[in-house]
């Protein structure tokens, strides 16, 4: 049903190569990553949130199960648990969430997809699985499967393994109409895991919103990749303990970062998606 994808795991770059630029979808890579929206620009220029503002991590299903809005939709902060909180929203004009699954099976399998969700910090992807070729749902060709991904949040080059879940087993109320991609965040090169990600998506007048939401610190371990390790370690990965341990700057890097590529993609979502779907 699956096959795993061959490429060189040693190989990371900034930008596009010239092999690049002969793949199906070169017109779509940009040279920079569009700006992040004023609201997330505000919120990262602000002081982070209040530690008694900021919700658990055990109401994130309530949160993201609403009908309407929190009070918190973006902002960044750090309760007194230590555990980091990120929440962005994002609005996606003509976007609508069945892109987004499609999205999450698409484009891990090689880096130069990866980039063009935000071509200034993405440097490599791979997927675990490749099941894009695979006759099935795109949800299916992710939810169960792992990314893992070299990428700057800020100045720090953060390397990673996302293995992605089922939001329902989970115990997140999904409505037909919408989408949510929920992942396990830990390091690719230590068992170690570090938090949670879930980006809600929904229609609105016009296109769909995000509503992403980042619990940081929040560890545990899992079994290793040794293969995708190894790889890491050529491309000139090292486990410093101190990265394990996330800072409020993390945070706040992140928002931004979840800020611009969301608002990126969401500008040729449309056009990629009817082109390669």
């Amino acid at each position: 049903m699956f096959r795993d994808r061959p490429q060189d795991c040693t190989v990371r770059y900034q930008g596009y190569r010239p092999q690049d630029q002969t793949r199906p979808y070169a017109q779509f890579m940009a040279e920079h990553t569009t700006p992040a929206p004023r609201h997330v620009l505000d919120a990262f220029e602000g002081p982070p949130l209040a530690e008694e503002s900021i919700p658990p991590f055990a109401a994130m299903q309530t949160d993201l199960g609403r009908s309407g809005y929190s009070e918190i939709e973006t902002g960044y902060g750090r309760r007194a648990d230590g555990v980091l909180f990120v929440a962005v929203r994002a609005v996606m004009p003509r976007v609508t969430p069945a892109m987004w699954d499609w999205w999450f099976g698409w484009h891990s399998v090689e880096a130069a997809r990866y980039k063009l969700w935000h071509p200034d910090a993405h440097l490599y992807a791979s997927l675990k699985h490749d099941l894009t070729g695979a006759d099935i749902a795109d949800k299916q060709k992710y939810v169960g499967n792992t990314t893992y991904v070299d990428e700057y949040v800020g100045p720090k080059l953060q390397q990673l393994g996302i293995e992605f879940r089922d939001p329902i087993a989970h115990g997140f109320d999904v409505p037909p109409d919408q989408t949510l991609i929920l992942g396990r965040v830990g390091s690719s090169i230590a068992p170690v895991d570090l938090g949670w990600l879930a980006h809600q998506v929904r229609p609105i007048d016009g296109g769909s919103e995000m509503r992403s939401r980042f619990y940081l610190n929040i560890r545990g371990l899992h079994v290793p990749n040794l293969e995708q390790a190894a790889c890491a370690v050529r491309r000139g990965a090292s486990v410093d303990p101190r990265d394990l341990v996330l800072s409020l700057s993390v945070a706040k890097d992140l928002l931004l970062h979840c800020g611009q590529e969301m608002n990126h993609l969401a500008g040729f979502l449309p056009e990629l998606h009817a082109q390669f779907s």
